[in-house]
């Protein structure tokens, strides 16, 4: 029997290639092209609507385990990040297009999968995986929320600029990494004036309509400038605008803030602004943006946009696997179950689609654990919580090391070799 999944975003991807790996045939559906939501452009599979990172690379950082824990695990999408990687420092970023495109045509020529290009609006009652994204479609999300004990909550994503390189005022930027790693970053530094300024316009811009509940429902991992700005003078300054680690190379100083722009292509020739995501009105971006040095004549290849985000009270409604409590048949993966972030949803879509496996081929489910990165993610979903947001895997979440080590990183790194370890322990059995 065929696995339906809903959602060629990235946790369907890597759920469908789980599968077909194990040699369960797939039924993979996506309503693009047919169908587009406002914040997608691409007809490609996986898609990256936001930032082109992946986010650190490093095994110290609770993402770069959980991107070692895939790759031991043959996750299409850490093979697709790999295979496109853009120059970032410590952290994996990848070129949209060659990251999109080699996922898309690794799915669609495989012989196990059968392609279906349709919006879906009920849910399956064979075995299925529903990984439809922050994105869900009206029509699909009122579907999900009149199944059993389902609630779904909003809140709104906000994707940063890209801006092309040949535009940029050279001249004021600056190539750097922070504490010297490297020289992947361009920066573009301000005075305590220029800040002022620049903060002065951001608050006094014009913004997207939006209604007044949404301001309290945006996640803090992926708040607008606009309103980090508006939470105090220097709330930019000693966040994604601070300047700790990036002296100007002409002065040998720290500016007073720094604005860093992110390759976002293979080429070059696309830069993002990191940490920008907005919602101001597009010539308002221009203006305002404008004010920073170098992007004074700035061409933007795609304003910063904001858009809907959808996702269920998973405790007590899903399992650590991601499977419905109450439908045992059905899954669910990505962004829509609570975990935040690309690699995230990737990850909980390798954990659903090898649990998948296993139950369609008569097989006793497997557990992760809190141990790894994986099964921390689908037990923070799982578990009791009555104040449950969406998460970013952080070690905060993985079972920590029960010995006392006072240094953190060297803590981390012992958390990080057992997980790796669990892993290898369980690939035997997968």
């Amino acid at each position: 029997m065929s696995v339906t999944i809903i959602g060629a975003g990235l946790a369907g991807c890597e759920a469908a290639w789980q599968l077909v790996k194990r040699g369960v045939p797939v039924t993979l559906i996506e309503q693009k092209p047919h169908a587009m939501s406002p914040a997608h452009s691409s007809p490609l599979f996986a898609e990256l609507v936001c930032s082109n990172s992946l986010r650190s690379d490093r095994i110290q950082n609770a993402v770069g385990l959980l991107k070692e824990e895939m790759r031991a695990l043959d996750s299409l999408i850490m093979k697709a990040a790999d295979h496109a990687r853009v120059p970032a420092g410590g952290a994996l970023a990848v070129d949209r297009d060659t990251f999109s495109g080699f996922i898309t045509e690794t799915l669609k020529n495989h012989p196990l999968i059968t392609m279906e290009y349709r919006e879906v609006t009920e849910i399956p009652d064979t075995p299925a995986i529903i990984a439809t994204g922050p994105l869900t479609s009206d029509k699909m999300a009122e579907a999900i929320a009149q199944m059993p004990e389902v609630s779904t909550l909003n809140f709104y994503d906000a994707a940063a600029p890209i801006v092309t390189h040949e535009s940029l005022n050279m001249e004021k930027v600056f190539r750097a990494s922070r504490y010297g790693r490297g020289e992947d970053y361009l920066n573009c530094p301000m005075t305590k004036e220029e800040y002022d300024a620049f903060v002065q316009a951001l608050l006094e811009a014009e913004t997207a309509p939006i209604h007044d509940f949404e301001e309290k429902k945006v996640f803090e991992g992926c708040m607008p400038v606009e309103s980090m700005a508006r939470r105090g003078h220097m709330v930019l300054a000693f966040g994604p605008m601070k300047p700790v680690g990036l002296p100007d190379p002409r002065t040998g100083k720290e500016a007073y803030a720094v604005l860093q722009l992110r390759q976002d292509d293979a080429a070059g020739t696309l830069y993002n602004l990191v940490g920008f995501q907005t919602r101001l009105k597009f010539p308002e971006q221009k203006r305002v943006f404008g004010m920073i040095p170098g992007l004074e004549n700035a061409e933007y290849a795609r304003y910063g946009v904001m858009h809907r985000n959808t996702f269920l009270n998973s405790p007590g409604l899903l399992n650590h696997n991601f499977r419905m409590l109450a439908r045992p048949h059905l899954y669910f993966a990505g962004q829509m179950t609570g975990v935040e972030g690309y690699v995230e949803s990737a990850g909980s879509g390798m954990v659903a689609g090898i649990a998948m496996a296993r139950q369609m081929q008569g097989k006793e489910p497997v557990d992760f654990t809190r141990e790894t990165a994986l099964g921390a993610l689908g037990h923070y979903v799982s578990t009791p919580n009555s104040a449950f947001q969406p998460m970013n895997v952080t070690y905060g979440i993985i079972d920590g090391w029960p010995g006392r080590i006072r240094n953190k990183i060297q803590r981390y790194e012992k958390i990080a070799e057992r997980a790796l370890q669990k892993i290898d322990e369980l690939k035997a059995e997968l």
